[in-house]
């Protein structure tokens, strides 16, 4: 059987209203359908640390502390892949700086057939 790559998923997260975080949530779990489908083991921390009970990620310290965590994982990250379809945001930003300061690749990933970023965005 051959192996998983580990990879980071960046996908936006916050949303101005609820209908867009809950739209946010549902595009993150098709990023992470996406990956397994490419034999990839994807990492989403936004989906994990923002459950209820975990962190608060309207709370300053709270999102901090998830995004310090995440970016943690992708020490052992093979790849980070950025979903662009809903935007490009400043947490996902963060990340993208994250993989390239580490020598990770970044790959970025559109579910639609969207056009992909010629750059990154900094």
């Amino acid at each position: 059987m051959r192996s998983f790559r580990l990879v980071i998923i960046e996908s936006p997260y916050r949303g101005a209203c609820y209908e867009e975080l809950e739209a946010n949530i549902t595009y993150a779990r098709a990023c992470m359908h996406d990956a397994l489908m490419r034999r990839e083991a994807p990492y989403a921390s936004h989906l994990l640390y923002t459950q209820q009970g975990v962190l608060d990620d309207k709370d300053p310290v709270d999102r901090e502390l998830g995004i310090s965590a995440g970016l943690a994982w992708g020490e052992h990250a093979n790849a980070t892949a950025v979903y662009v379809d809903r935007g490009i945001f400043a947490g996902m930003v963060l990340g993208i700086t994250r993989a390239r300061e580490s020598g990770r690749p970044v790959e970025y990933r559109s579910l639609y057939g969207n056009s992909l970023p010629t750059q990154d965005p900094n």
